[in-house]
C-alpha cells in the first residue's frame, strides 16, 4: 500500500518527456536561474560523463566542461522544474556508463570519436508545460519593457510640458 502511494507521488513528479542522454554526449542544459525577483535562462554546455537512475524519477547527469582551463562538473535531475530543456548537440562512442578517466586528460586524449545520429529526431521531445512556461517568462519580460517604455513616455512628455511652460514665461517675460 505505502509503496504504491510513494510510487504514485513520484511518477507525478516525473516530467513527460526527457531527452534520452546517455554518457558521452555533448549536451546543452537550459537551467531556470533566479537573481532576486528575475528569472533567466542559463545554458551549460558540455560532455555527459555519467547517467544514473535512468527510467526513475531521481535520473541525473553528470556534464563536464573545461571553462578558462578548469574543469566544470554539474550533475542536473532530469525531471526538475529548473532544467527547461536538454538538447544533444554531439554523440560518441563510448563502452563505459561513467567517463571518469576525462578528468585526468586534456587535449587531443580527451576526444571522443563521433557517430552520426538523427539530431532532430532524438531533440524532438515536447513538453507542453515547459512551452508554456517559457512563453510565460517571455510574455512577462515584453509586459515589462511595455510598462518601462510607457513610463518613459510619460517622463519625458512631463519634461516637454515642463519646457514649453519655461518658454511660454520667458516670452512673456520679454514682451
Amino acid at each position: 500500500m505505502s509503496f504504491a502511494l510513494i510510487q504514485k507521488v513520484n511518477d507525478a513528479q516525473k516530467k513527460v518527456a526527457v531527452v534520452d542522454a546517455r554518457t558521452g554526449d555533448t549536451v546543452r542544459v537550459h537551467q531556470k536561474i533566479k537573481e532576486g525577483n528575475k528569472e533567466r535562462i542559463q545554458i551549460f554546455e558540455g560532455v555527459v560523463i555519467r547517467t544514473d537512475n535512468k527510467n526513475q524519477h531521481t535520473s541525473r547527469i553528470t556534464v563536464r566542461k573545461v571553462a578558462s582551463g578548469v574543469g566544470v562538473e554539474k550533475s542536473f535531475l532530469l525531471h526538475s522544474p529548473l532544467v527547461e530543456k536538454v538538447e544533444i548537440t554531439r554523440r560518441s562512442k563510448v563502452r563505459r556508463k561513467y567517463l571518469s578517466f576525462l578528468r585526468n586528460r586534456s587535449g587531443k586524449s580527451a576526444r571522443l570519436s563521433a557517430v552520426n545520429f538523427d539530431r532532430e529526431s532524438v531533440n524532438d521531445v515536447r513538453d507542453p508545460h515547459a512551452e508554456a512556461e517559457a512563453a510565460r517568462l517571455k510574455e512577462e519580460a515584453a509586459k515589462a519593457a511595455e510598462e518601462k517604455a510607457a513610463e518613459k513616455a510619460a517622463e519625458q512628455a512631463e519634461l516637454e510640458k515642463k519646457q514649453a511652460e519655461v518658454e511660454a514665461s520667458h516670452k512673456a517675460n520679454e514682451a
